[in-house]
């Protein structure tokens, strides 16, 4: 089993920058595949990035030269740094590792 604690999520101004972090416990041998996803007001749930264990990276178009992330194989921990921040990013950001997921957590982007 794995539990992921995801943190730094918050309120912003347009054209800010957020990080979040994910950070994964519990059991477990390896993890192979890392990522975000979110859900906005009324929107459906949508990946947002995704890391391999090998450091391929995926993003959605909307957020290509924004965002970025990264993984800490030794803290099995994976980040998203968010910059420029849009109102449109304002959602729900859940983090997920293989099929584990965690509570998710608010990033509110101001205009």
């Amino acid at each position: 089993q794995v539990q992921l604690v995801e943190s730094g999520g918050g309120l912003v101004q347009a054209g800010g920058s957020l990080r979040l972090s994910c950070a994964a416990s519990g059991r477990f041998f390896n993890i192979n595949d890392m990522g975000w996803y979110r859900q906005g007001p009324g929107k459906q749930r949508e990946l947002v990035a995704t890391i391999t264990r090998g450091g391929g990276t995926n993003y959605v178009y909307s957020v290509k030269g924004r965002f970025t992330i990264s993984r800490d194989y030794a803290k099995n921990t994976v980040y998203l740094q968010m910059n420029n921040l849009k109102p449109e990013d304002t959602a729900v950001y859940y983090c997920y590792a293989d099929t584990f997921w965690g509570q998710g957590t608010q990033v509110t982007v101001s205009s």
